[in-house]
């Protein structure tokens, strides 16, 4: 029986540490969506863009990764809230990073519907996703 115990005495932390990603997710969708010009929820929801719905989803998935290292590496609900809003900044910068240096017309394919757009926003903000979350081992 007190295997069953010691199995579930981090379940406090869980649900903390679950609930603030949850709410960071909620705020990384609203920084994301102020950062760039063009409404990925108009674009995938009504507008059935496919190009918006791999770029979007990539930097979710991008900004989970980074979470995910933000969580494992934190020493406390400050430190994993402080490094949640690095991992929001650094999802932003990369889709800035996109749009000013390699890809200028990122915003006008997407809107296009141009998927091989897409695909490039996702592969960018997955890696970048991985890099933070590496670099928040220190």
């Amino acid at each position: 029986m007190d295997l069953v115990f010691d199995s579930v005495a981090g379940l406090g932390n869980f649900a903390l540490y679950f609930l603030i990603s949850i709410a960071l997710l909620f705020v990384f969708k609203i920084a994301y969506t102020f950062v760039t010009p063009h409404d990925e929820w108009k674009l995938v929801k009504e507008d059935k863009n496919n190009a918006a719905a791999i770029g979007f989803g990539g930097a979710v998935i991008g900004f989970a990764v980074a979470l995910s290292g933000a969580v494992s590496n934190s020493h406390n609900l400050v430190d994993f809230g402080v490094w949640g809003v690095v991992a929001i900044i650094a999802q932003c910068f990369a889709f800035a990073l996109l749009r000013f240096t390699f890809m200028p017309k990122i915003v006008e394919r997407i809107d296009n519907n141009e998927t091989s757009a897409g695909i490039i926003l996702a592969s960018v903000s997955i890696a970048v996703g991985l890099l933070n979350a590496a670099c928040m081992t220190y």
